[in-house]
């Protein structure tokens, strides 16, 4: 029996990772422990549990105002007490967080093979998006598998010198943990939005902005646009789940907390944020996961960055770059919600980020070259 630790932190790691979590935990060859370093304490918890996943180990490694040098050398000290405790045949972790790379140099530490779930996403800027670039450069020179979820992550690593044998191209799981999804659940989302006064119609406008490089004045630019759009479509919803950090939290309250049509929530669960996506008319967004969920449901992107390493997207028409810029965030938000939500609306079976199977095909590379 092999044992597969896997490390995680973050909701959208929490996502990507649960569907191959559960395709594992249906093969006797596999025990599977599953490491929470809370990067997102409440957020990771939160959507673990609706896929019915507990963690094994859980860090609790955050602290108020923290650097990345302090959480890094947390993260790195708790993660290697479970090597030393466990015998592990090998690590997956997800993703370009602080708790990707460091779970990958934990493991390279101890000798123990480190698969990389989509792997291979480059901007080629190591501040844009930042710290993650880095982190996820830093993190392929030590993996040995890497999954990757598109043909352009897959050459990025190829021409990057890793070698062939080393790299697959399974598409990404996000889509995977959108099959995961029942009606019933869907229906139970559409009811909790719905008790929160926000309306699922053709005029609904889902924002969320939350990364580290838009903190500062990015951020202002970016609250401002809002607002502004707010009151030139006042007749659309605005709905933004606030994330906790509080350089972000307390800044939306400041400008965006008294107008009326701008709905201002707590963070959401993962299956309610699912069902905005799938109602929405617009998606304005600075996130990396929902570039990639979205488009199945056709609702277009604005991405509110100058880089992504996700240009799939952008190639096939499903999202457009609009930085942090005023005018431009203006323009672009205005071209949609002038139209008709039927007009707008994208082709979502050509959603370039997966099929729903990369589980499958992960948990097969697994069986094969473990």
């Amino acid at each position: 029996m092999k044992t597969i630790l896997f490390i995680l932190g973050t909701r959208p790691e929490a996502i990507k990772l649960a569907p191959v979590i559960l395709e594992l935990k249906k093969d006797p060859t596999y025990r599977v422990f599953v490491c929470n370093t809370e990067q997102q304490k409440e957020l990771s918890n939160q959507t673990l549990g609706f896929f019915g996943i507990t963690s094994d180990f859980n860090l609790n490694v955050m602290r108020p105002n923290q650097t990345l040098a302090g959480v890094q050398s947390r993260i790195l000290d708790a993660l290697s007490e479970i090597y030393k405790g466990h015998k592990i045949d090998a690590t997956i972790v997800q993703g370009d967080t602080m708790t990707v790379f460091c779970g990958a140099l934990v493991s390279f530490y101890h000798r123990v093979p480190v698969c990389h779930i989509e792997a291979g996403l480059r901007s080629y800027n190591l501040f844009e998006p930042f710290p993650e670039e880095a982190m996820r450069q830093m993190t392929a020179r030590i993996t040995d598998l890497h999954f990757t979820p598109t043909q352009d992550a897959q050459k990025a690593l190829l021409n990057e010198n890793i070698p062939a044998d080393k790299v697959f191209l399974t598409g990404n799981t996000v889509i995977d943990a959108l099959y995961c999804l029942s009606e019933n659940v869907i229906k139970n989302a559409q009811q909790f939005l719905t008790d929160k006064g926000i309306v699922l119609n053709d005029k609904l406008v889902l924002v969320t902005a939350h990364r580290r490089e838009n903190h500062g004045e990015r951020l202002d630019t970016i609250l401002s646009a809002i607002s502004k759009l707010a009151q030139n479509f006042s007749d659309h919803q605005f709905v933004l789940p606030v994330h906790p950090n509080p350089n972000v939290h307390n800044k939306v309250y400041e400008v965006l907390g008294n107008i009326p049509n701008i709905i201002l929530t707590d963070p959401l669960d993962y299956p309610v944020l699912v069902c905005l996506m799938r109602h929405a008319k617009l998606v304005l967004t600075d996130s990396g996961g929902i570039q990639e969920e979205a488009p199945t449901f056709g609702s277009p992107v604005l991405v509110m960055r100058y880089e992504t390493e996700r240009k799939e997207g952008i190639e096939a028409g499903f999202a457009k770059l609009v930085g942090a810029d005023f005018d431009k965030i203006i323009s672009e938000v205005s071209g949609i919600l002038t139209q008709s939500k039927s007009k707008t609306r994208l082709d979502g079976s050509k959603n370039p980020y997966g099929d729903g199977k990369a589980s499958e095909r992960i948990k097969a590379l697994l069986k094969q070259h473990l």
